[in-house]
């Protein structure tokens, strides 16, 4: 691995990075989905950058923002977030506020690479090589299955490791004096709106069900609303959570309030 002289991280910090992205989703929840299992992935390199428990524990708490991407990528950003982090550390002048923004703006991109090659593609062709063995009894298909798509795996993990952090390194030298990362912020916080915003119309879903008569016609609510706007009840809901949130109602309460609204909703034939 090619290194600057100044730099603080070697292969053992980026071991870490490679062994504990196995473990991105074992602390998975709704609200902030991978990122503690992607704050644990760098912790070491954190210690090792921040010596300073303040420093450290600022560096951390930076990485519990929401991040989710295809787990096989995820060395990828979590070494390229090091690598920010390394330049943040030495530039007091450095935005930290780009690090998130990056990583936003990556997911989406890189995740469409990732679903479609690993479980849209790789996995099943190994799985049909896998299956061809099989058919004819022969014990070995699983494990031809197993072997082929654990191989990929490590491989494609240890290099997106390496290369997260030599090119994000390699990236920071060279922008330093243009102020590439400002307008690489500048544009990954517009990319990583327009995720959010079509996360919202795909996966955010609400209807009404109530009804009544103009004219002697029986007409819906839901019908007359998706005239005017379309999708204009989730989006609704979607600003009402996010001003609950920011105002510092927990995660938990809002969702529970959901469904007891939902529930509730649902008896009365509101929904």
């Amino acid at each position: 691995m090619n290194k600057s002289k100044n730099s603080l991280i070697g292969g053992k910090e980026l071991r870490s990075i490679f062994w504990r992205s196995f473990t991105i989703q074992s602390s998975w929840s709704f609200d902030k989905m991978m990122s503690y299992g992607q704050m644990n992935g760098i912790e070491k390199s954190l210690r090792k950058i921040y010596p300073d428990d303040e420093k450290y524990y600022e560096a951390l708490h930076r990485h519990t923002e929401t991040f989710n991407i295809t787990p096989h990528i995820s060395p990828f950003v979590m070494s390229l977030s090091v690598a920010m982090e390394e330049e943040a550390a030495r530039n007091p002048a450095f935005d930290v506020g780009a690090i998130n923004k990056i990583k936003v703006g990556l997911m989406g991109p890189l995740s469409g690479i990732g679903d479609s090659f690993f479980w849209g593609t790789f996995r099943v062709i190994a799985a049909g090589i896998g299956i061809s063995f099989a058919k004819s009894g022969n014990i070995l298909g699983p494990l031809i299955y197993f072997i082929l798509y654990t191989t990929v795996h490590f491989i494609f993990k240890g290099l997106s490791t390496r290369y997260g952090y030599v090119l994000g390194t390699k990236f920071i030298d060279e922008s330093e004096d243009n102020h590439l990362i400002d307008k690489l912020s500048y544009g990954a916080s517009i990319l990583g709106l327009s995720v959010i915003g079509a996360m919202i119309a795909t996966m955010v879903t609400l209807s009404t069900s109530l009804t009544f008569e103009i004219g002697g016609t029986e007409t819906t609510l839901q019908s007359i609303v998706d005239q005017i706007f379309p999708g204009l009840l989730p989006l609704g809901t979607t600003f009402l959570c996010v001003g609950l949130y920011t105002k510092g109602y927990k995660t938990i309460s809002i969702i529970l309030s959901i469904f007891l609204l939902c529930f509730l909703g649902v008896v009365i034939g509101v929904f």
